[in-house]
């Protein structure tokens, strides 16, 4: 049986499991990504839920954009398998690093193509905030996220080493979001969790 997922908004219900999802990381010395700060408030859930709410209102500014952020949820366990937050809009500096996605599977579940819905639902909201173009990157070496932004019709726009942030090679990334959920439609929609996306 194919399995199904959906993004949830974090909400308290979800607190020891999103605990444990970071973790894993640690646990497996793996680079947390796409976590909305989650890392940084290990000690206080309730905070970064309130950070959340106000990164869904916020006005875009140099130091910080508008943004949502979701679990990636197995249907069939209810088990938080990923996360994503997503900028709706860039300032310079995400212009040049970030771009508007950043992802991350649980170390105990790669290896599987989730990230790829991951993507695909993520392109479904920037659809809904009427982002027509997303732009994202990849260190040289993460093999996984930058072949995933490939399945979905990434064009790598330029390859660079990125001596601010990364200190390596980067690959940037455009992703035509029509495009991509048209033709990704067949594979991926039979694996979404009907009426749950993007839900409150």
């Amino acid at each position: 049986m194919m399995e199904k997922f959906y993004f949830e908004e974090p909400s308290m219900s979800r607190k020891e499991e999103a605990l444990a999802y970071i973790d894993e990381f640690f646990e497996y010395s793996s680079e947390i990504n796409g976590v909305g700060g989650l890392h940084r408030y290990l000690a206080d859930y309730e905070g970064w839920l309130k950070k959340l709410e106000e990164d869904y209102t916020r006005v875009p500014s140099e130091e910080k954009v508008p943004a949502r952020t979701y679990f990636l949820i197995r249907e069939s366990d209810s088990r938080i398998v990923g996360m994503i937050n997503i900028r709706l809009a860039l300032n310079e500096n995400l212009k040049k690093f970030g771009g508007h996605i950043g992802y991350s599977i649980r170390p105990t579940e790669r290896g599987k193509g989730y990230n790829k819905i991951n993507l695909y639902l993520g392109l479904k909201i920037c659809k809904e905030y009427g982002i027509d173009t997303v732009l994202m990157d990849a260190d040289k070496d993460n093999l996984a996220s930058w072949r995933t932004m490939e399945a979905l019709g990434g064009i790598n726009v330029r390859e660079f080493f990125d001596n601010e942030n990364a200190h390596c090679v980067v690959k940037d990334y455009e992703i035509n979001v029509e495009e991509s959920i048209s033709n990704n439609a067949d594979i991926y929609e039979p694996m979404v969790q009907e009426n749950v996306l993007g839900r409150t």
